[in-house]
């Protein structure tokens, strides 16, 4: 029986640090061979993969350890029209950018928050969380509602019914696991496990990873970056390695090897 929705993509509404974007329709063409009926994102980011996919499940869960990412996808979700409100006076400044990257989220309402985080997502240098303000001398600002306004309504559609969880990984993997379930994992690279915030995945949890997703009874799909300890750690699954071409602002492009690991023949057609 077939339980897939036909769903129209959205567009990631800020940067992110690894968001898939030279990688995700290769990642999206796994994820929507394999039969499932729910889909659960442990590690969701700007939703890179998540956004992007042209089908949706019964059921779809989207999880990250970052609480302003989940209350950003949730404000998004369910009080579009006031975060709207919120950001229609912002403007494009370095002192701004500072002035929020200093603010404590605590202090501020969910919806404030949820503008704030999009606001400097927007606008720091390459999507790095925390990063520094970033221009460019022959391009227009990032932060423009003209410009995002349309690509935070497409979201705001695509997250409909979607559930939100701020979780660590593993209570996710163990909260959602079933036969009927595809986990996307997109965690953070070896070498950057600090990249997202300092202790919340460290090297280890790699080890721990690779375990607990020989138990499971349902499908994943995995990308990282191609390092001798993540294919003999992964090992025991299908790895395809992918060479991509990664721009570096003027430079030209880096070569780069990502893996695609999956526990799942990969089956042609939809459920």
């Amino acid at each position: 029986m077939n339980e897939m929705r036909k769903t129209v993509p959205a567009t990631p509404v800020a940067p992110w640090l690894g968001g898939k974007k030279a990688l995700h329709r290769r990642i999206i063409e796994k994820i929507e061979a394999i039969p499932h009926r729910t889909y659960v994102e442990p590690f969701l980011g700007m939703g890179g993969v998540f956004l992007r996919r042209s089908w949706r499940p019964r059921l779809e869960v989207a999880n990250d350890l970052n609480g302003e990412i989940t209350n950003l996808f949730r404000v998004l979700q369910r009080h579009y029209p006031q975060l709207m409100e919120v950001m229609r006076f912002q403007i494009t400044s370095r002192r701004e950018f500072e002035r929020l990257r200093a603010c404590d989220p605590a202090t501020l309402t969910d919806l404030e928050r949820a503008a704030r985080f999009l606001y400097l997502q927007r606008l720091a240098f390459g999507g790095q969380l925390g990063g520094v303000f970033g221009v460019a001398p022959d391009q227009s600002a990032r932060f423009s509602l003209a410009k995002i306004g349309p690509l935070l309504d497409a979201a705001h559609d695509r997250l409909d019914g979607v559930i939100f969880e701020n979780l660590p990984w593993q209570e996710v993997l163990a909260r959602y696991d079933g036969p009927q379930t595809l986990f996307y994992l997109d965690p953070p690279y070896w070498g950057g496990e600090d990249d997202y915030g300092k202790g919340l995945f460290d090297r280890d949890q790699f080890a721990e990873l690779a375990e607990r997703l020989r138990r499971i009874e349902g499908a994943f799909v995995l990308s990282i970056n191609d390092r001798p300890e993540i294919r003999a750690l992964f090992g025991a699954f299908r790895i395809e390695e992918v060479r991509l071409n990664y721009s570096v602002s003027k430079r030209g492009a880096t070569a780069a090897r990502e893996l695609i690991i999956a526990n799942r023949e990969v089956m042609t057609g939809l459920v």
